[in-house]
């Protein structure tokens, strides 16, 4: 049996743990501190064209131009497809169009009246006219179009098309079409010198104004719509971004023009 001499008892650490629990307990709160995730920096998001209202369809459209879809928060679309499919504008046996136009890009597609027209591609209605506000004694250009729709295509181009007879009833800013859906028919109204015939225009989507100058067309159509005619799938999407970066969003037209 060990002797009392030889036998120890263990110290009770408590009091040594009392004294470290401070200091742990700082240590700790710094620490978690300095590991907070920072918050999220505000930044620019993608705005996608909401819903727009149908009053003005409704009740008349104001002389303000035509509805457009409005900047809204709604979750960002996927990414934008650069090869999607295109289809002719006009879809009638009889359509002729010119390579160029009056004085500036675009192409007149000349087709019976009442023939459909259709979306070139997928995307999103961005402006419906559904009111001929067009008036000989001016002012010329913001009207020329007479009753239009454009579409903003997944491969980012804006597709203008102007002079229709009707829209579709079911055709408004903000609702999502596919290529070939029926957007309306071929009309003379505006400044379309009582021809039957479709202005169409390719351009960017600008935004903040009312940008008739940019939207009646920047690049000239005629080879894509040779190359659709034809059941090619030639898209303008990197021409009309190139002009885009060497020109930006002009806040002026050039020169009012006849057509439009």
């Amino acid at each position: 049996m060990p002797s009392r001499s030889t036998v120890r008892r263990p110290r009770a650490a408590y009091p040594v743990l009392l004294l470290l629990l401070p200091a742990l307990a700082a240590g700790y709160v710094a620490g978690c501190a300095a590991g907070d995730p920072p918050t999220a920096a505000s930044g620019r998001t993608w705005q996608d064209p909401g819903s727009a209202a149908t009053a003005e369809q409704t009740a008349g459209a104001t002389a303000s131009g035509p509805s457009v879809a409005p900047e809204s928060t709604a979750p960002a679309p996927p990414p934008a497809n650069a090869h999607p499919r295109h289809v002719f504008p006009v879809r009638a046996d009889n359509v002729a169009y010119h390579p160029t136009h009056h004085d500036y890009p675009g192409t007149d597609i000349f087709a019976d009246c009442g023939k459909p027209v259709v979306a070139v591609t997928d995307g999103v209605i961005l402006e419906v006219s559904r009111v001929d506000r067009f008036d000989k004694r001016g002012p010329l250009g913001p009207f020329n179009g007479g009753l239009s729709v454009s579409l903003l295509g997944d491969d980012g181009v804006r597709y203008y098309g102007s002079h229709l007879s009707v829209v579709g009833t079911d055709i408004d800013p903000g609702v999502r079409v596919h290529a070939g859906q029926l957007l309306g028919k071929v009309g003379r109204t505006g400044n379309a010198s009582n021809v039957c015939h479709l202005h169409f225009g390719l351009s960017p989507r600008c935004t903040g104004h009312d940008d008739w100058w940019i939207r009646r067309g920047v690049i000239w159509p005629a080879r894509y719509l040779d190359s659709w005619r034809k059941g090619g799938n030639r898209g303008p999407a990197a021409e009309v971004a190139a002009w885009e970066r060497a020109h930006g969003c002009p806040k002026a037209p050039a020169k009012a023009g006849a057509d439009g």
